[in-house]
């Protein structure tokens, strides 16, 4: 049985940053509660990027809350779609992919969104499966359905337009292809980030060109990064990834700027209104220090995606050595051969994986960033004299004991 309307929306309004139209999502949940019939949820996802970090968490567990209320969970992997590559936000068009390398990406999201959804009630579609077997014939009767003007009034199509950036015709076919979906899974509600917001409406025109009734729009915020400017991003290294081993995700949490803690707590946590509503009264009043409430976030973020005696364990090893500058218990051991002779500072920093060149090491060496048994090093061209063992730290968080 489902729960009541008001108890629905109350969970699900959460963080969302726009539903269109709300008022037919309330007629639909109504629905659904008195036919017991679970909504069709549906989430498209992109195989280009398979590598998933908390900035994809914040629909995917959007998508968890509905099915936490008995609504069905549609999985689209975007295999074929991804040959076309989306360019939502872009400034030129994405590479193409094979359907190969869509397929493969695919399964490498769905493991890692496992960690998210629930297995119970999930469909997961490849819409390959429809969008495959269309033909020219097909095609053309659905392009016939938009026109150019309308798919110019997209942000990104716009500004590459008047920018005399060339916009590519099968570009155009994204957003109709994207809306097939929805046509073929009959789709109620459909999620997506505030950038997806023009492909998830054409979604909706395109339904009612084939005698649907119409999904409702569910948009959440684009989670900004731990730089506190750009949205979170592996290409741009400010991101926190859901398989990241406890410690790196404990360290990376506490380097998020003070003006995000209350966005990642709604956003990317479990934790009730109840306790929601006291973070942000503490935050607002400056009656607590930043630092203790981003430890209490790193503490949820690795106990949802490991577990609690693994956050517990992630927050004794940061204080170890951030707070009492100790070493780690377990630290990585690089063996020197005996004939390498005496080595560079920045030939050592390559020659133990901790830089992938010789301009990266001595990059890491100028910025201050690499110590020798707790000496900062300053010379990147530096002779190695210490005799082995010695600890080489590199950054914050890489410790190499090096031996011989």
């Amino acid at each position: 049985m489902l729960p009541s309307l008001n108890e629905q929306l109350d969970h699900i309004k959460r963080g969302a940053a726009e539903i269109i139209p709300e008022e037919e999502l309330v007629r639909k949940l109504e629905r659904a509660i008195r036919d017991r019939t679970p909504l069709n949820v549906k989430l498209g996802c992109d195989p280009s990027r398979p590598d998933l970090h908390l900035g994809h968490s914040v629909v995917l567990r959007k998508l968890r809350q509905f099915q936490e209320l008995g609504h069905t969970a549609i999985l689209i992997v975007g295999d074929f779609t991804g040959m076309i590559g989306d360019p939502s936000g872009r400034n030129k068009a994405r590479p193409s992919m094979t359907l190969r390398q869509t397929r493969q990406n695919g399964e490498s999201y769905f493991q890692q969104a496992s960690k998210i959804l629930s297995k119970d009630n999930l469909k997961i579609v490849y819409n390959s499966d429809w969008l495959g077997k269309m033909t020219f014939e097909d095609v053309i009767k659905l392009a016939s359905k938009y026109t150019v003007a309308r798919m110019l009034e997209r942000d990104d199509f716009e500004k590459r337009f008047r920018a005399g950036e060339p916009i590519s015709v099968h570009e155009f076919l994204y957003p109709l292809a994207q809306a097939m979906d929805s046509v073929a899974i009959k789709a109620d509600i459909e999620l997506g980030g505030t950038d997806q917001k023009f492909n998830l409406l054409v979604g909706r025109d395109i339904q009612r060109e084939y005698g649907m009734d119409p999904q409702v729009i569910f948009t959440m915020p684009l989670l900004v990064g731990t730089d506190g400017v750009e949205k979170m991003s592996k290409s741009l290294g400010n991101y926190i990834a859901i398989t990241d081993p406890p410690g790196e995700m404990y360290g990376k949490t506490l380097s998020i700027p003070d003006n995000l803690i209350y966005d990642y707590f709604v956003l990317t946590t479990e934790i009730p209104e109840s306790e929601l509503a006291g973070i942000k009264s503490q935050l607002e009043s400056k009656s607590i220090n930043p630092r203790d409430l981003k430890r209490k976030l790193a503490r949820e973020l690795v106990t949802l995606y490991h577990d609690r005696e693994a956050a517990t364990q992630a927050e004794q090893e940061f204080d170890r050595i951030f707070i009492r500058k100790e070493v780690p218990d377990e630290v990585e051991e690089v063996i020197l051969k005996n004939d390498s002779g005496p080595l560079t500072v920045f030939q050592l920093l390559v020659s133990v994986g901790a830089a992938k060149s010789n301009g990266e090491a001595r990059r890491l060496v100028n910025q201050g960033g690499v110590t020798i048994d707790g000496s900062k090093v300053t010379d990147p061209n530096a002779t190695v004299i210490q005799n082995a063992p010695f600890i080489l730290k590199v950054g914050k968080r890489k410790f190499y004991k090096i031996t011989r």
